[in-house]
């Protein structure tokens, strides 16, 4: 195999690192607004929330959220760990009973290369699989049909999490 050195490449591998600031951040935003109807906060724990997707690779799709800003799972404690998977579960049987798929995706993106859409605040997702929930469109047009609503979702997942706000939501 021939190398070929480029060490002035580094500098877009590796870009400076920036401290990480909940100053901005998503997640942090939308666990300081307890405003949970209207951001699709499923629930709430000690240290985790359970977010839908705005940006679903199918219906249901849900994010698994530290309370604490960090990118790291390694920096959570036992106690915040163990609180994120539980919520994990929770929210895994919730969608069984909601909305019946076949499967489920589980996954972590560490990292802007692995494709964490929000690099610098771990979350877990959530993406319920269903035999046939490909076919031909993203192949073709790059696009995918989600075909359920997130208020829909919202409401179907909220009632078997025994939410009081699972009724109907009004934009």
């Amino acid at each position: 195999m021939d190398q070929l050195w480029a060490p002035w490449r580094k500098a877009y591998i590796r870009p400076k690192a920036s401290p990480l600031s909940p100053k901005g951040c998503l997640f942090c935003r939308l666990d300081s607004e307890k405003r949970d109807k209207k951001n699709y906060i499923l629930k709430r724990t000690r240290h985790s929330f359970a977010v839908l997707n705005l940006y679903p690779y199918n219906n249901g799709h849900t994010l698994i959220v530290p309370r604490r800003h960090g990118s790291r799972v390694e920096t959570l404690s036992a106690a915040e760990k163990l609180d994120w998977l539980a919520l994990h579960d929770e929210i895994l049987n919730a969608l069984k009973r909601a909305m019946n798929p076949d499967g489920f995706n589980v996954g972590i993106n560490l990292g802007k290369s692995a494709g964490a859409g929000i690099p610098d605040h771990l979350h877990l997702h959530i993406v319920p699989r269903w035999r046939g929930d490909t076919n031909f469109m993203p192949v073709l047009t790059k696009t995918k049909v989600i075909s359920e609503s997130l208020d829909s979702a919202y409401v179907l997942i909220a009632a078997q999490l025994g939410r009081k706000d699972r009724k109907k939501r009004g934009r």
